[in-house]
């Protein structure tokens, strides 16, 4: 809220000094709402009035564009970030990244260790009934990094990649002894950072589409962190990052319009 009245305040100011400053004075003592008072002090309550209608004026087109506004740039010295509304699966030009579990589970279904049919892994699965995970690891020399909690499978670590077509698949979720998934907030921002590295490896100049990492089934720290703080802090480890896409290429952030959670609030715009 704050951001708006100070954004709003802004564009009444820049208008308002404009107006005062080409305006001769003598325009204001046109109309005199208070003969009992000087020439002086209508003045005052004439700009007054003037700058109370701009001030509303402002406070209600700033609530139409944000009301409207589908999506943000964050451009930096060396990155640009895009964050939008909208179906990661429908965005175009671009490499997609699908987020797995640690063990790359493919079995789509409503057990606690199944992949939720409505996530966007389940999407994906369902629509690449064929894929071969398996094969697609042993092509690309992927070695596990342990074994998992659930059920001693091998696991892999959080924020490697896979490529398939445009798409990339992200070893993500850490499994618990019933298959759920779950990250501390330190290795999510560890998966994150290898995860920019990882992307850097496999972009091959062309933007690439993330979802809000963790904002579907997984559990994200203690206090479980909303959409809003996850996607602040993967903006904060993509800014920090030395592994960048280069420019004019960017990382695109697609998002769920839901309650509680909007692109006007995130903590990196200025």
């Amino acid at each position: 809220m704050s951001k708006y009245i100070k954004r709003s305040v802004a564009w009444a100011v820049s208008i308002i000094s404009f107006i005062f400053m080409f305006v001769p004075e003598e325009m204001f003592k046109k109309k005199l709402l208070f003969t009992m008072l000087s020439d002086e002090k209508n003045v005052i309550i004439n700009r007054a009035i003037i700058f109370g209608a701009i001030l509303l004026v402002s406070l209600l087109l700033n609530a139409l564009f944000q009301v409207l506004r589908r999506s943000i740039s964050i451009n930096g010295k060396s990155y640009s970030i895009k964050i939008s509304y909208g179906n990661i699966f429908k965005q175009k030009d671009c490499k997609i990244v699908i987020p797995f579990d640690e063990c790359f589970t493919s079995t789509v279904g409503s057990a606690t260790s199944d992949i939720n049919p409505r996530s966007i892994c389940g999407q994906y699965l369902m629509a690449n009934s064929s894929l071969d995970i398996q094969q697609l690891i042993e092509t690309f020399a992927l070695k596990p990094k342990g074994k998992s909690k659930f059920e001693n499978k091998d696991r892999y670590e959080s924020g490697r990649i896979i490529l398939q077509d445009k798409f990339l698949l992200l070893a993500f979720a850490k499994l618990d002894k019933v298959g759920k998934g779950v990250l501390t907030r330190e290795e999510y921002i560890d998966s994150l950072s290898l995860l920019w590295e990882e992307i850097d490896n496999y972009y091959g100049q062309q933007d690439v589409c993330i979802p809000i990492l963790g904002s579907g089934t997984t559990r994200i720290g203690d206090n479980e962190l909303t959409q809003q703080e996850l996607l602040d802090i993967i903006i904060d480890s993509y800014k920090l990052s030395v592994h960048k896409i280069k420019k004019p290429y960017k990382l695109r952030i697609v998002c769920k319009k839901t309650d509680g959670f909007s692109i006007n609030d995130i903590e990196a715009i200025q």
